[in-house]
């Protein structure tokens, strides 16, 4: 059995392949994909020889197709792929779009739309030395266990993400973050549960994760994701599928206008678990329809139309079932303070007492933004005692430094669960707590900034480093946009 070590190496030098002609950006159009046919046929390979151990070599197909949990046609295994001699691109596009056929319900789109017979895009020789790499090793489930292939496909997310946090950081958030938040949350074995900005798929896993390492079984949970990119929905299901959680549903549309989970009566489906890291400050999100929005998602009122954070806490909270719902969100700390059309929906979630606590974390932990961001805990029945009241927890100063990137580490995400579940810090002197009641959050004009509830030497902190990342963040984006006014100009002959 490969070892964690083993196929992490193994996985990224199958990355290392591809670069130079392949932008690090779009590796993961490539390498995904390949990987996936590669478990798909192995594991097919292995269904099929047990079902040769029963039955013996003369087993009809309708046999064998009941050991088989993908049906992969004639002509279309990791083997026939291998005997042609050229023209990989080209058989491997005919292979991808067959099997899709064969398994529209499971499999329709899930190869994505990579280039592979585009020779610029693709040069020939390094698909052939890509193709030999993964021939190298034998990815069936007795060899390569689901728990080791999944993490190898995290830690593949990981890496893409920290090369190019603008563009393959989009779909990832840091998994300690995800464990931290569905921790908090505390899925059950029977649960329903929706990410409508799933990206990976990372917070649907954890899910399933966090369930059977308490002791629990998941064959009655129901997973559901919507997700607007194609290439992320894509890389989402194969990650499903890697992880061995099956009863999971992925549909690709833009969320907030196109909703695809509802009910045979056109209402949204409703939820025990909603979670999700949602884009940051979306802008032109489609404020214009939300006031006659068929779904009235806009309790509260409707959010400005160059920022979509809270049409996102809208969408997740008219999504979460009345009596058992949770909802883990993600978002910049701007959401806790921000006036006018945002003041007055959060007056309206906090008169309702549906927020049940805020997590303040430290700056530069998400790709693609150095700035600090919030968790958002709500639930539709809270504990007795926090009725009236809400959780704020400031964990700003827990995280490790890191070269590109700052870091939760368990310890950090084991003391933060343990300041939520007992609202109490038991001498962590970084961590600020309090529960603070609805009748003073009201008296200072329904103001969620953490500072203004934790007077500590960590929660005055946050502003600074909010500030300071923030800065940072201005820098580097005025940077980014000067070299491309500068290449725009030397494009056109204005500068030598």
């Amino acid at each position: 059995m490969a070892t964690q070590q083993e196929i992490e190496s193994w996985l990224w030098e199958a990355a290392n392949i591809l670069r130079g002609p392949v932008d690090p950006a779009n590796l993961r159009d490539f390498v995904f994909p390949l990987l996936f046919l590669k478990r798909l046929s192995d594991s097919w390979d292995q269904e099929h020889e047990k079902a040769i151990a029963e039955f013996g070599k003369d087993v009809d197909e309708e046999t064998a197709a009941d050991f088989h949990r993908f049906t992969i046609p004639k002509g279309c295994r990791w083997s026939d792929l291998r005997r042609v001699a050229e023209n990989h691109g080209v058989t491997l596009l005919k292979i991808m779009q067959r099997i899709e056929e064969a398994n529209p319900e499971q499999l329709a789109q899930i190869f994505g739309n990579a280039p592979w017979a585009d020779h610029d895009k693709m040069p020939p020789a390094r698909l052939e030395k890509l193709i030999e790499h993964f021939n190298s090793r034998d990815l069936r489930p007795s060899k390569v266990s689901n728990d080791i292939l999944g993490g190898g496909y995290e830690y593949l997310l990981k890496r893409f993400s920290d090369e190019s946090a603008t563009s393959a950081g989009q779909f990832f958030t840091p998994r300690a973050v995800v464990h931290l938040l569905v921790r908090i949350l505390g899925p059950e074995p029977t649960d329903s549960v929706y990410d409508p900005a799933c990206g990976s798929a990372g917070m649907l896993i954890e899910a399933a994760t966090e369930v059977i390492q308490s002791g629990g079984k998941v064959g009655r949970m129901r997973f559901y994701g919507q997700e607007v990119n194609a290439t992320s929905a894509a890389i989402g299901r194969m990650n499903l599928f890697i992880h061995n959680v099956e009863d999971a549903q992925i549909r690709r549309e833009d969320t907030l206008n196109k909703p695809l989970f509802v009910t045979d009566k056109g209402k949204l489906q409703q939820f025990d678990l909603v979670v999700a890291n949602p884009p940051f400050s979306l802008k032109g999100w489609g404020a214009d329809k939300w006031a006659t929005d068929p779904h009235k998602r806009a309790f509260g009122g409707v959010p400005p139309k160059n920022n979509g954070d809270y049409a996102w806490i809208q969408h997740m909270l008219a999504s979460m079932r009345p009596e058992t719902g949770r909802v883990g969100v993600v978002m910049p700390h701007g959401i806790l303070f921000r006036g006018g059309a945002e003041g007055k929906i959060r007056q309206h979630l906090l008169e309702n007492d549906l927020l049940d606590a805020i997590i303040g974390l430290g700056p530069n932990l998400f790709y693609g933004t150095t700035i600090p961001a919030c968790l958002l805990i709500f639930r539709t029945t809270k504990d007795k005692n926090r009725q009236k009241h809400v959780l704020f927890i400031d964990g700003a100063k827990r995280f490790t430094k890191g070269k590109n990137q700052n870091e939760l580490s368990e310890a950090d995400v084991d003391d933060l669960y343990a300041t939520y579940e007992r609202a109490a810090t038991e001498g962590k002197t970084d961590i600020a707590v309090r529960l603070v009641p609805l009748t003073e959050i009201e008296e200072n004009n329904w103001d969620l900034n953490i500072g203004r509830y934790l007077k500590t030497e960590a929660a005055e902190t946050i502003d600074v480093a909010e500030a300071l990342a923030a800065l940072n963040e201005a820098r580097q984006k005025l940077a980014e946009a000067e070299k491309a006014m500068l290449e725009r100009l030397k494009a056109s002959g204005y500068v030598v």
